[in-house]
This record gives C-alpha cells, structure tokens and sequence, in this order.
C-alpha cells in the first residue's frame, strides 16, 4: 500500500509540474495570464507601410505588462477573417483590425464583439456594421484636401490636364481621399484651371462640388489602383495612349498613395509628349522620399504612424485598464457612427523633407542619396 501511495503521489506531483510549467511557458505578460491582450490583424506583408506598423505595434507594448500578436491577412477577406478566429481563440480583449476590405470584415469583428471583444478599426474604417467600438484614423478627408491643394498650388496657367487615380473601392478610405481631393479640384475643374484627361464619370460631374457615395464610386470605379502599383502602371499607359497632344505637355496627377504614384509617376516621365508633371503621394514610403528627392514625385502627405500606432495603442490600454479612451469626433459607417480619434497628417516635399523626416528620426539620412 505505501509503495502504491508512493506512485500515485509522485505521479500526481509529476501532472501538476508539467502543468504549471507548460502555463509558464505560454505567458508572455498580462499578469502570468498565457492569453494574448491585445490581437492586431493587418492587411497585407507586401506594402511597406503596413511592415512598418508591424514593427511600431511591437515596440508600442514592449515594456508593458500586457501581450500582442499580429497577424495578416495578404489581400484576403477569407484569411483576415480566419486570422480574427484564430486571435479570439487566444483569449484577445481588444481587436485592433485594419480591413482589407471594409464591408467584408463586419461578419469579422461582429465574431469578436459576441465574445465581448472591444473592436476597434485601425486607419480603414470597417463599414455596414455595429460590430465597431472605436476607429483610429489619420484625418482621410484632409488627406484628399492637401493631395488636392498641392496641385492647384504648383500649376500655372489654364487648360491644365488633370489625370485622377483613386485606391481601391473596397477601401472606404479611397472615398474619402477622393472626396477631399475633389472639395479642392472641383472649382478650379469648373473654372478652367484644369481639364480632366481620363475619366468621363468624372467629366459628367465636374460642375457638382459634393458627390454622393453613389456618384462617388461611379469615378473610382474608372480611375481605381485597387493600390497596385501594377494595376495603377496599365491605366496609366492605357490613359496616356489614349490622351491627344492637348492632354499632355505639362500635366497634373492625383495619384492615391506613395506606390501608386511611383509607378504612375514612371509612365508619365517615359513619355516625350508629356514636358511636366505634378503627381500626389501619401504615405511618407522611403521609395518615394527617394523619388521626391530625385525630383520624380512631387509631394507625399506624411501620416506619422508612430503617433498613430500610439493613439490605438493608447486606447486598447485604456480598453484594457478599464477606462474610456479618448476621442475627437466620429465617422458614420453606414450602420453606426463611430467614436473615432484622428491624427494630423503633414505635406512633405523636396524642401522640407529634411525637417520633417530627417530631424524628427523618422528616417537617417544615412538611408537616402543627395539630400541637401
């Protein structure tokens, strides 16, 4: 009996040791706790902007006492869903998702709100669903606004042809960065600054200075990158073989983002008929810094992503210490409106570059050739 009393004790010391060991080895912070606190899904590894991020979300809770995971989701609805599923099986509190696509990521996070999940979307807004808590977000409208301003600023003259390309019409974004980009455009469209070059949609509206959704979606539909920079090449080959003389020489470009624009901006350097361009950026992308320094991209807007990161960083930490984040306005998503908090965002050009990027260490100069 005491052999036997003997065995079952030792084994029963043995299950338990494993079994505090294997916990040990799961937790990562939190408080001893193997859940993660905090799950991050992100749409994509191939465009730079996003790896950046990634690697902003890791610093941002390094020293904290709470756990994160990332995960992305490649282009793929279908992935960034399985993604989420995969973060509430390991136990997330807060879900910080930037869509791939808006709409399609509502039956995402309306699995995480019904385990009590606070959701909050991360620079896309996620739209047609009350499954949404907070939205992070740089100022999208104003976005549009400076890409907008910036060419009316540096064209001279009247007649100017106006090349319009938008981001993807899965992306809300893309509508708000038009949306801006027209409010400044429209009047001097209707006043003969410029001539739109690639677009009848938008040719048809050129005298309304607010678009419906509708109307809206019907521009992007023919002038969208769906953010490729391939896909935004081919329409500006097949724009520009399109164009008469009269629509080109000097030439103005609304490109939606940083990659979009390099490639665009490639096209139009290629062709002799066109003696100038002006083209639009944002995304601060080092690609294109390079590019502006070159002189073969005009401006980018810069949205500094570590405030960014900070500010839903900072919000999932409040989520999680049981407070109310802080926010400066809301965006109706088509279901609800949504507490959202928005981060300034910065023109950055040849001549400011330096200052803006440089000397606020977002870059080393080290990382680019003939800066001045």
């Amino acid at each position: 009996m005491k052999k036997g009393f003997k065995l079952v004790s030792a084994l029963l010391v043995g299950i338990l040791f494993t079994f505090v060991a294997a916990c040990s080895s799961d937790s990562t912070g939190g408080g001893g706790s193997s859940e993660v606190s905090v799950g991050i899904v992100l749409p994509t590894k191939d465009e730079p902007r996003w790896v950046q991020d990634e690697e902003r979300f890791k610093a941002a809770l390094a020293d904290s006492e709470y756990t994160t995971e990332i995960l992305f989701s490649q282009g793929s609805s279908a992935k960034e869903k399985e993604n989420v599923e995969t973060l509430i099986s390991k136990g997330i509190d807060v879900l910080i998702i930037a869509p791939h696509d808006g709409p399609a990521a509502g039956s995402a996070v309306e699995a995480a709100k019904k385990e009590g999940i606070k959701v909050i979307s991360y620079d896309r807004l996620i739209t047609d669903t009350d499954a949404v808590d907070y939205y992070v977000t740089f100022d999208s409208i104003a976005v549009g606004e400076a890409q907008g301003q910036y060419l009316v600023d540096n064209v001279e003259g009247t007649g100017v042809p106006l090349y319009l390309f938008a981001g993807a019409a899965s992306d809300n974004n893309a509508f708000l960065f038009f949306e801006g980009a027209w409010k400044v455009l429209q009047p001097k469209i209707a006043d003969g600054t410029f001539v739109i070059a690639n677009s009848s949609e938008a040719e048809a509206l050129k005298d309304k200075a607010t678009l419906s959704r509708d109307e809206l979606g019907k521009i992007l539909g023919q002038v969208t990158t769906n953010w490729d920079p391939n896909e935004a090449k081919n329409k500006a080959q097949t724009n520009l073989t399109a164009a008469g003389a009269d629509l080109k020489g000097d030439v103005a470009v609304l490109a939606p983002n940083d990659g979009t624009s390099r490639s665009i901006a490639d096209v139009f350097a290629s062709d002799s008929a066109v003696s100038s361009y002006v083209i639009t950026g944002q995304d601060a992308e080092k690609a294109s810094i390079q590019y502006i320094i070159d002189e073969k991209q005009s401006m980018t807007v810069f949205k500094d992503v570590r405030t960014l990161v900070e500010d839903a960083m900072g919000m999932a930490v409040d989520i999680l210490d049981g407070k109310t984040p802080e926010t400066t306005g809301t965006y109706n998503n088509g279901s609800v409106d949504v507490n959202a908090k928005q981060t300034d965002v910065i023109v950055v050009n040849k001549e400011n570059v330096k200052a803006e990027l440089i000397d606020s260490s977002y870059y080393d100069a080290s990382e680019f050739t003939g800066l001045e």
